[in-house]
């Protein structure tokens, strides 16, 4: 009796959760095909006609296909340069740390910078890429976003490389390797793994970020989706129906992505919790 009670509490939990985590979605999917004045009525109800000129409009107002290109720009190059910085520093941490007081700090170093809550940084970093003079440049929110995101990645990759055995990179320098081929051609193509699960979740993170765009970019033609959509909101009046309508546009990319990518992304952050 008391087992179904269990099993009968953990079902109706899990149901409660999965409905608290689809309301928001609902309201966004409801709401963008509603008209303003079925909104204004209720947020609640379901439109009585599917109203598509919110997400024609929408796209208009947002330039969607120029802020979509601005958001690859920025996205995409940051995730391989987080792969590339990450993997070689989660690979020296791994190996170094014990033996190395300062390769040991800099994994420690990491690991409270990810206790540094961003507002913190954003007037720092406001003043000193107005001083470079690289405000509204996606260059700089390149930068940024692959400083800001290291940290976790290199702690993934300290993780999976431990469960690499090092016999096999000795194995390497017998063979003539030097540290630098050896990494390349033997340790880097076993962390596939953990590279593809760094990659999903920075490109879902970063395709997503909104502080830092909205720090940077202040001109119209460099602006990302998510600072676009902070713009149907004025100070006298927001266009509810539009802003929901781009939201979902701009989350279908993503939602595509992570279908493809969440076998890596459990796989890999199981494999990188393992630690020696």
């Amino acid at each position: 009796m008391k087992k179904k009670i269990s099993k009968f509490m953990i079902v109706f939990l899990t149901l409660i959760a999965i409905l608290f985590f689809l309301f928001p979605i609902y309201l966004a999917v409801a709401s963008s095909f509603k008209t303003p004045l079925e909104l204004a009525e209720s947020v609640l109800k379901l439109p009585s006609t599917l109203y598509f000129d919110n997400y024609v409009e929408g796209m208009e107002r947002s330039n969607f296909f120029r802020s979509m290109l601005n958001s690859c720009i920025v996205t995409f190059p940051s995730v391989v340069l987080i792969v590339f910085c990450s993997s070689m520093g989660g690979y020296t941490i791994a190996r170094n740390g014990k033996r190395k007081k300062m390769i040991g700090m800099m994994d420690k170093i990491y690991l409270i910078s990810l206790m540094i809550p961003f507002q913190i940084l954003m007037i720092p970093i406001y003043r000193i890429f107005r001083a470079l003079k690289m405000q509204n440049s996606l260059l700089a929110v390149i930068i940024v976003l692959t400083g800001t995101s290291v940290a976790y990645a290199t702690f993934l990759y300290v993780g999976f490389v431990k469960s690499i055995p090092v016999e096999l990179e000795e194995a390497a320098l017998i063979d003539g390797c030097g540290p630098y081929r050896t990494f390349v051609s033997i340790v880097f193509p076993m962390l596939k793994p953990i590279t593809a699960t760094v990659a999903a979740l920075h490109v879902m993170w970063l395709w997503n970020d909104f502080n830092i765009s909205l720090i940077l970019l202040q001109k119209d033609e460099v602006r990302t989706l998510t600072v676009k959509q902070y713009y149907f909101f004025g100070e006298f009046s927001s266009n509810y129906g539009m802003a929901f309508a781009a939201s979902i546009v701009c989350m279908i990319p993503v939602i595509i992505f992570f279908i493809f990518m969440q076998r890596y992304i459990v796989e890999g952050i199981a494999a990188g919790a393992v630690k020696s």
